[in-house]
């Protein structure tokens, strides 16, 4: 637990408790434990005792909600216990579809629109009496349609702006396909964070043979759009970046989109060097595959797709064939969303686990403390690349 020093000098903004909806309930236990341990840990014995910091120890920061639905379909928010002077976290995933619900007699799959009703549907259950009301939405509702090109909807701003409306104080989001958006609401809390720090652990840990140097490993971005991430990533790596730019048949529309004619490379020679493909979302996983099968052509050594958001759209056949004809070696993807439980059975699977993380930052944001705590600094992760590189004791926690 980083820097738990900071939060043990500020007094917590009120009693803390996790609202993790259905959606999330496995995320929610997780965090859960994670602020269990933190707080059992505080070195200051006197906080424990002082009236200030009453209920601040707990064995459970949970709070049950329920969010039942009628035969027609309709729903509601029930709360089991009071929420009044609580500091509330609610959790929610809108991507977890293996949630179903019975509407006229039909079994139907929850989709982010239900997710999304559902969380206004808590707030409103809080009825106004929580202290303060923080969500934590860790894929942004709507956030593929973040701006106009036409006279179409703008569902991710006005969804902002209803939030804020509902009298939501702070909004925690990872790697938004815009953070941009956030100047919907300019006057209220939105943070939005990213996992490189994760990435590297999970790729350390589970290759032991990686060379992290300009000769060895390069950072590539599938599209335009995810370059930013790339740079970074590969800046604090210390290697080279490149990127595929998509050309597209803007004559056609497939399944809501202009599909794409090929893929364009633009960077430094890649022969013979692992790659790292970097992106925020899997969904059909198409872009990613066409990247790395011609990587692959192009004698790439070994190619690793790291996502932070694993949704899989169109399943996971596409995946093993290509596992199988060997265009990549590696998917990492984040626990941030739903993933379908036979992607734990596969052998180019590896999970990043986020839990803790997100028990950190709940516990600074529950003392109004400063979240750069938190967070991994560029130092820490050139440390950490060091260390292996050197072979030094390295084991990442």
């Amino acid at each position: 637990m980083p820097n738990l020093q900071e939060i043990e000098k500020a007094l917590p903004v009120a009693p803390l408790k996790i609202v993790a909806l259905p959606s999330a309930r496995a995320m929610g236990q997780r965090v859960n434990d994670h602020l269990v341990q933190f707080r059992k840990s505080l070195s200051n014995e006197k906080l424990k005792k002082d009236p200030a910091f009453r209920g601040y120890t707990e064995e459970n920061y949970l709070l049950e909600v329920d969010t039942p639905r009628f035969g027609s379909g309709e729903g509601k928010a029930a709360f089991r216990e009071s929420v009044r002077g609580k500091d509330l976290f609610l959790l929610v995933d809108i991507c977890n579809h293996s949630i179903t619900y019975n509407m006229n007699g039909f079994v139907n799959h929850m989709s982010p629109d239900d997710h999304y009703q559902d969380l206004k549907r808590v707030i409103m259950a809080c009825n106004g009496k929580a202290r303060r009301i923080n969500v934590i939405m860790p894929f942004l509702y709507e956030s593929r349609q973040h701006k106009r090109s036409g006279r179409e909807s703008l569902d991710c701003a006005y969804a902002l702006r209803e939030l804020r409306d509902m009298g939501i104080s702070n909004f925690i989001t990872f790697d938004a396909h815009d953070p941009r958006v956030q100047n919907a609401i300019p006057l209220n809390g939105f943070d939005n964070f990213t996992t490189p720090y994760e990435f590297i652990k999970v790729l350390l840990n589970s290759e032991n043979d990686l060379i992290v140097d300009k000769e060895h490993l390069i950072v590539i971005s599938p599209d335009e759009g995810a370059l930013d991430r790339a740079i970074y990533f590969a800046s604090v790596l210390g290697v080279d970046t490149g990127m595929f730019y998509k050309r597209r048949d803007y004559s056609t529309i497939v399944n809501g989109r202009n599909p794409i004619v090929a893929h364009e490379f633009l960077g430094d020679n890649i022969d013979s060097k692992d790659i790292i493909v970097i992106d925020d979302i899997i969904s059909s996983g198409q872009s990613m595959l066409d990247t790395a099968c011609q990587l692959k052509k192009m004698n790439a050594r070994r190619v690793f797709l790291c996502c932070t958001f694993g949704l899989f759209t169109d399943g996971l056949e596409a995946f093993d064939e290509a596992y199988e004809k060997g265009y990549f070696d590696r998917i990492v993807t984040t626990d941030l969303t739903y993933l379908p439980p036979e992607l734990y059975t596969k052998p180019y699977f590896v999970e990043a686990d986020m839990s803790k993380f997100v028990a950190s930052l709940i516990n600074f944001m529950n003392h109004d403390a400063s979240l750069t705590n938190v967070l991994a600094t560029t130092e820490r992760i050139r440390a950490i690349v060091e260390d292996y590189n050197n072979r030094v004791g390295f084991e990442l926690n």
